[in-house]
């Protein structure tokens, strides 16, 4: 993929980068053959973002004509509001306090040349801070009353660089720019980066099942890499991104997402996906208006709870409507129980769903990726429990139910019919969509966009075919993008 970077006077910088071509906005801006060149990377070092100047166009026509660019229009955008960014800082005030903690002085100025600041014990702030305002040349400024916060934060331009500092900014930048291996084997045509997190008690995929994803992403011709939540800046480096990774929309899983569809990667899970499926308020209300069998549900708010024996009988289950492996989710006995229950649930969301308790010994569970099914699971109950995964259980081995894959040809031709049409409605990402079968009729429990595949579970049927369909998904995608 070509790689520029744009100067207003490219002779009076020489960085000395191999494949790497600085070239003038005019040129950049005017020139035909950028407006049809497809697969460009740049980085935009003009000496203004100011709304409606160079910089700002070079990075605004970029993003139209499909090329990667750094730093992004929204991002510009973000610069116009510091008090979000100020706010945003918070996130990591912990590091801030830390980074400071023996200043002698109430006011810090430094500067942040792709993630790199020239004081050292200031880097992990520096990278931290590149992550949240993705800019190549930043100035930071803190100072301390009670404790220590960002003043502000905005881009500086190429003059404003000290001479002591450009040896720093053009490390920095072959760091950032050329960070790839040397050798590439010539097979080798997209790059994907696998999102996981090495501390997850409960990650989507065992380790085992992300060696086979590595293995197939290999086969595929992937240059592949696992990265953590401390890597978004290194999105632009990418051709897709696939999420293992349990997902949410208030996480770093959803902003992972966002970036990298924002660059144009093929993405897994995408965020309408995220957007959509974590929330079971939505799902609800989809589901419904496309005649979905789902178990009876009402949407209670505060003020509507009081009267929800009269819409429904005990027991039922209650949900936060973003729960995750069946966490955020009690069975309810009793009136007395549902007030017990109420105010502590209240206190995360504003709404809560109310369904109808239907009692089986497993759920059906049925993987699609791009409309077409790739395995059929039944997750048995956890040992006299009534979900399939018991999070009250002392030991590990009684957690969890037992699983049996399904030939997907054995599978009930109405489930997967219903699978099907459910995640039709979401998008063409991976999905797991939960299902209880009674009277052979199947009830849409929850669609999950970031389903379990487990290696000797899910892939128990189709094997290593199955992380290769994935793969093959993958390489479509980025098709239809370039």
């Amino acid at each position: 993929m070509p790689k520029l970077i744009i100067v207003e006077k490219p002779e009076t910088w020489n960085f000395g980068l191999h494949e790497v071509e600085v070239i003038s906005a005019d040129r950049y801006i005017a020139d035909e053959s950028f407006q049809t060149a497809k697969n460009i990377k740049l980085l935009n070092l003009c000496k203004s973002y100011q709304y409606q100047s160079e910089g700002y166009y070079v990075s605004l026509l970029a993003e139209a004509r499909g090329h990667k660019v750094l730093p992004e229009v929204s991002t510009l955008q973000d610069m116009r509001f510091p008090s979000i960014l100020r706010e945003d800082s918070l996130d990591f005030d912990l590091l801030i306090q830390n980074t400071f903690k023996n200043e002698t002085t109430d006011r810090v100025e430094f500067n942040i040349y792709f993630g790199q600041a020239r004081q050292e014990n200031f880097d992990r702030l520096a990278q931290q801070l590149f992550q949240m305002v993705q800019a190549p040349s930043l100035r930071a400024v803190f100072s301390q009353k009670n404790k220590w916060r960002l003043q502000s934060i905005r881009p500086i331009n190429l003059n404003e660089v000290p001479e002591a500092d450009r040896p720093l900014l053009i490390s920095a930048l072959e760091k950032y720019l050329l960070r790839k291996r040397d050798f590439r084997p010539d097979k080798k045509k997209y790059d994907l980066a696998i999102l996981t997190n090495p501390e997850d008690k409960n990650p989507p995929s065992d380790d085992r099942a992300l060696k086979r994803f590595y293995r197939a992403s290999l086969e595929a011709g992937f240059n592949t890499e696992f990265i953590t939540k401390n890597d978004i800046d290194k999105l632009i480096q990418y051709d897709a991104l696939f999420i293992r990774e349990t997902t949410n929309v208030n996480h770093h899983t959803f902003r992972f997402a966002k970036k990298a569809h924002s660059l144009g990667l093929a993405v897994i899970d995408d965020p309408d996906s995220i957007l959509k499926c974590t929330n079971k308020v939505y799902l609800h209300e989809l589901l419904n208006a496309h005649k979905i069998l789902t178990p009876k549900s009402v949407v209670i708010s505060e003020e509507s709870c009081n009267n929800l024996s009269a819409r429904m009988s005990f027991p039922l289950i209650l949900k936060q409507p973003d729960g995750a492996f069946s966490k955020g989710v009690f069975k309810i006995d009793s009136e007395k129980e549902f007030k017990k229950v109420c105010p502590t649930m209240f206190d995360k969301s504003d709404l809560l769903v109310a369904q109808e308790f239907l009692p089986t010994k497993f759920d059906w569970r049925v993987g699609v990726i791009n409309n077409q099914v790739i395995y059929v699971c039944k997750y048995f109950m956890a040992t006299k429990h009534w979900q399939i995964i018991n999070w009250g259980a002392n030991k590990q081995k009684s957690r969890e139910g037992d699983v049996e894959s399904i030939p997907i040809d054995q599978a009930p031709s109405g489930l997967l019919k219903t699978a099907l049409k459910a995640t039709s409605l979401i998008g063409t990402g991976l999905y797991g969509v939960d299902m209880k079968e009674i009277d052979g009729k199947f009830y849409v429990i929850e669609i999950n966009d970031n389903p379990n595949i487990d290696a000797g579970i899910e892939d128990k049927i189709l094997k290593d075919r199955l992380y290769a369909i994935i793969m093959e998904v993958f390489l479509e995608k980025i098709k239809s993008i370039k």
